[in-house]
């Protein structure tokens, strides 16, 4: 669990990721959570990229088997009823609420970015979109901030307790990087 500031992410850093992804990673900030044998989890972007864009998710799900959790629970549908634990629990629902803020003011304390003023990710704070986004700040801020987040980890097939990390085929482009 790491929140900003981050420290650089380290060259191996940005290789995992990139090996993770399948593409070279770009404006990774730091890593903000990482597998218990030490490779990045979830990376720390930065608010604009490079290019310009403006990026709201500042933390991003890299690892390969959280991802396919995440998206395993996607494709099962739980949304609707995690938005019913948004709307219909008054604890859930103020927690959510807070971990959008606390979201955002971690973001900002890197960079404001008007383009992008007061969007989180995931569909916080009133809506439950995707769960990657969510997970990842749960990793990232730690247990107790992001609820939904918090119960996407508890009912997926991947733990941050376990490893599943392996070799990755290192993309063209990062090839003599």
């Amino acid at each position: 669990m790491t929140r900003p500031p981050f420290d650089p992410p380290t060259e191996l850093d940005i290789q995992t990721v990139s090996n993770q992804l399948g593409r070279r990673a770009r404006n990774v900030l730091g890593i903000a959570a990482r597998c218990v044998c030490g490779a990045p989890t979830v990376v720390a972007t930065a608010p604009r990229l490079d290019d310009g864009t403006p990026f709201p998710t500042l933390y991003y799900l890299s690892h390969p088997a959280a991802t396919a959790a995440m998206s395993d629970l996607e494709a099962a549908r739980i949304m609707p009823e995690l938005q019913s634990l948004v709307t219909c629990d008054d604890g859930v629902g103020d927690a959510y609420r807070a971990a959008h803020e606390q979201y955002i003011g971690d973001r900002e304390s890197i960079a404001v970015v008007d383009e992008i003023a007061g969007i989180s990710a995931g569909g916080m704070p009133v809506r439950v979109k995707c769960l990657h986004a969510l997970a990842a700040h749960s990793l990232a801020a730690g247990p107790g901030v992001n609820p939904i987040g918090d119960e996407a980890l508890a009912r997926g097939d991947w733990s941050p307790l376990v490893c599943e990390c392996k070799e990755y085929p290192v993309p063209a482009a990062s090839a003599g990087h």
